[in-house]
């Protein structure tokens, strides 16, 4: 899928690769299973070749992420006291993944622009910024995860890869295409998956693992979402779930709990754009999925400090939870004829 697009990037990380003996893996604050699903995948390949390698997680990541191999090798930071200015003086090599901009590091961002150590990133997300040494980034791709098995493929590591590696790969593509709903319209996908396949990965467990793992406390919040607050707007094909800091509370929100509540709506029959905002503690969290044409990158960059793909994206607000719904309803008529006709 490359062609001769990557050809010198490629060289460049392969040199580094090979030549280099220490690295650390950095995916973005709140990371989801592309992101560590990506990060572990060049955890386990940096491991065959002998490399000394460490995983550092900005923030905690989903407990439903738990059963992919060596995921409980990650170093979670918990608090900013933990991040000391040494935190990557171990390291030669930071590998940045799945993100686009250096503040997705949240409170690592500092140390890891002061870092003397050569920067790579490997994204997906349009429009990146310049925070790295060397960027390998390509938007048309499903996930990081695809991304980095196709990397892997290119400068010939995927002779390394095993079933525990595929397996991270798959979790990461299955994770951020919802199960192949969005973001996985090209061929090259189902290519790779295929190929995943073909080294034991067992796509049912996965799915189970990562689906069907939740706590009878999440699965009370998600019914009680559906039935309180969940707002459908069919004169815009719309709608959007509230949460505040209180629901969160009443179902002992765990982190990760409301991943993929936001596409509960697009069930409804004729709703092609939602959204959800969630009261945390000094912001609003917002995210957007949208079926069709419609446009939730420009949306969330537009109107919510935000972006991310087509299809699915994030934003945040810092007025409180009932303006930043009502802004989001008001805006919705501006959208009218596109979320209506196209």
């Amino acid at each position: 899928m490359f062609g001769k697009r990557f050809y010198n990037e490629l060289k460049e990380l392969e040199e580094k690769l090979l030549t280099k003996k220490s690295f650390i893996i950095i995916p973005h604050y709140n990371p989801d299973g592309d992101a560590i699903g990506s990060a572990l995948a060049f955890y386990l390949i940096l491991k065959k070749l002998n490399k000394k390698v460490k995983v550092i997680s900005p923030s905690e990541f989903p407990s439903f992420l738990d059963w992919l191999p060596e995921s409980d090798k990650i170093k979670v930071i918990w608090n900013k006291s933990q991040i000391r200015k040494d935190i990557f003086s171990a390291a030669e090599v930071l590998i940045a993944v799945d993100f686009n901009e250096i503040k997705r590091l949240g409170d690592l961002s500092s140390e890891f622009e002061k870092s003397e150590a050569f920067k790579i990133l490997i994204d997906h997300h349009p429009n990146p910024m310049q925070f790295t040494d060397l960027m390998i980034s390509a938007p048309e791709y499903s996930s990081t995860a695809e991304l980095v098995y196709d990397v892997f493929k290119n400068i010939g590591l995927h002779k390394f890869i095993d079933v525990d590696i595929a397996t991270c790969i798959y979790a990461g593509i299955m994770t951020d295409t919802g199960s192949f709903n969005y973001n996985s319209s090209t061929p090259n996908t189902f290519r790779v998956v295929a190929d995943l396949l073909e080294y034991g990965v067992n796509k049912d467990d996965a799915y189970d693992k990562t689906y069907n793992s939740f706590s009878v406390d999440r699965m009370r919040f998600m019914g009680h979402v559906m039935l309180n607050r969940m707002v459908v707007l069919p004169e815009y094909k719309s709608a959007y779930i509230h949460i505040s800091a209180k629901d969160r509370r009443d179902f002992n929100e765990k982190f990760g709990d409301t991943e993929n509540f936001v596409n509960i709506p697009l069930a409804v029959k004729g709703i092609r754009f939602t959204a959800i905002f969630i009261e945390r503690d000094n912001f609003i969290k917002i995210s957007f999925r949208s079926k069709g044409n419609f446009d939730v990158n420009k949306f969330a960059s537009n109107h919510f400090n935000g972006g991310g793909h087509k299809n699915a994206a994030g934003g945040e607000s810092f007025t409180s939870l009932q303006e930043s719904v009502e802004l989001f309803v008001k805006l919705l008529e501006q959208y009218k004829i596109e979320l209506l006709y196209e």
